[in-house]
């Protein structure tokens, strides 16, 4: 029985088996509803909930009509998808024995927190889409906005390292006592009963949906909770895929999101063709490009991107709470923004839906996504090496100066 329950359950799983079976999965999810992965949409309509809670008239809001704000997030399907990733990561998380309170040392990161949330949260929405909807499930839907992203994505994460490795974001460092005793560890037996009760009650929730003949809710929730027990299990989280590249000169992830994006595409493009299928597609704007350097700056601010925060939630780590608001309240601004401070006018007006389908056809689409990610691949590996080769020469010039 160890050599089933080890694997799964006390040891992270491989990032690119993770992202293979994220990406066949979110092609299968396409085929069966006609939407794709993605959470920041909700976290625009849970805000508009609040702010309707509150006594907040937005019938005039632009942007909510736009994402389709109907009925409480219970009876969405991308609703379920987000409940869903929390479940399903917070039962891999109970099952693991794993969950534990785990607090920032520095105050200051609960602020870097929430306004790095926030920025987020509103570049994510500004450019339609975060690292799922523009990014993961936005390239194999052959929306061409996706690759504008993808670019300012890594530009706004460039700057961002750059400014998480400055004395000023760090702050003082904590110091410890050196003769401080271990602190002897508490055997959490309970936790994996409590996981087991969740799931059980979690699978009778979707045994229902189907029965009500609520399919798409049905399909919400249990895809959801496929997403949350990959996206934990794998510590799947975009901000390390780029931000690890420039700090450290680490590639794993980067290249694992890389390879599950080809197969969904691959795998998109049959669904598409054979069941005649519109793919959804964004328009490609200044608002694009603006959007993913916010989001790029955001989400390494924060330490984590929508999926990062919430498995990261999920094992106890109470800096993601600020985070996850701040998701919301800058999606709820820009949505605000959009129509009220001139936001579209500004940066989405002019902009225009590309879809490579339609330009250059199925061949066509899916020959230069996959040269694209090629290329993508490739400058990976390039700036991999180069980090190491950077700081091979570092030690070498502090070595002979010595």
């Amino acid at each position: 029985m160890k050599t089933i329950i080890q694997p799964i359950f006390q040891r992270y799983w491989n990032p690119y088996v993770v992202l293979l079976i994220a990406g066949i999965l979110s092609a299968l999810y396409f085929g069966l509803t006609s939407t794709v992965w993605a959470v920041t949409g909700e976290f625009t309509r849970l805000g508009g909930d609040l702010l309707k809670l509150f006594g907040v008239d937005i019938s005039g809001w632009q942007y909510y009509d736009m994402v389709h704000l109907q009925g409480s997030t219970w009876n969405r399907p991308d609703g379920w998808i987000v409940w869903g990733m929390f479940a399903g990561a917070l039962i891999m998380v109970l099952l693991s024995n794993n969950f534990k309170i785990r607090r920032p040392q520095q105050k200051r990161r609960y602020v870097q927190g929430l306004v790095g949330g926030i920025i987020a949260g509103f570049g994510a929405r500004l450019a339609l889409g975060c690292n799922l909807a523009a990014f993961f499930t936005g390239v194999p839907q052959f929306s061409f906005h996706s690759w504008i992203f993808i670019v300012a994505t890594g530009i706004g994460t460039y700057f961002g390292a750059k400014l998480t490795k400055t004395r000023w974001w760090k702050g003082r460092p904590t110091l410890t006592k050196g003769a401080a005793k271990p602190s002897t560890v508490k055997k959490r037996i309970i936790q994996p009963y409590i996981g087991s009760a969740i799931a059980i009650v979690y699978i009778g929730l979707m045994i229902y949906f189907f029965a009500t003949d609520q399919q798409l809710l049905g399909f919400g929730a249990l895809f959801g909770l496929a997403f949350g027990i990959l996206i934990e299990r794998g510590q799947i989280c975009f901000t390390s895929a780029f931000r690890d590249l420039f700090l450290v000169g680490r590639s794993v992830m980067a290249k694992a999101i890389i390879v599950g994006m080809a197969i969904s595409s691959i795998i998109t493009v049959f669904i598409i063709s054979v069941y005649d299928l519109t793919p959804i597609t964004q328009i490609a704007a200044l608002s694009t490009f603006v959007g993913g350097v916010l989001f790029g700056l955001g989400i390494v601010m924060a330490s984590g991107c929508e999926t990062g925060m919430m498995y990261r939630l999920m094992e106890g780590q109470v800096l993601f709470l600020p985070v996850f608001a701040g998701n919301i309240i800058g999606a709820t601004f820009l949505a605000y923004a959009w129509d009220h401070l001139g936001v579209y006018n500004v940066l989405a007006k002019g902009g225009t839906k590309i879809n490579l389908l339609d330009s250059i056809g199925p061949v066509g689409a899916i020959i230069a996504t996959l040269a694209m990610l090629g290329i993508l691949y490739a400058l990976t590996i390039f700036q991999e090496k180069r980090y190491h080769r950077n700081l091979t020469m570092k030690r070498g010039v502090k070595t002979h100066a010595s």
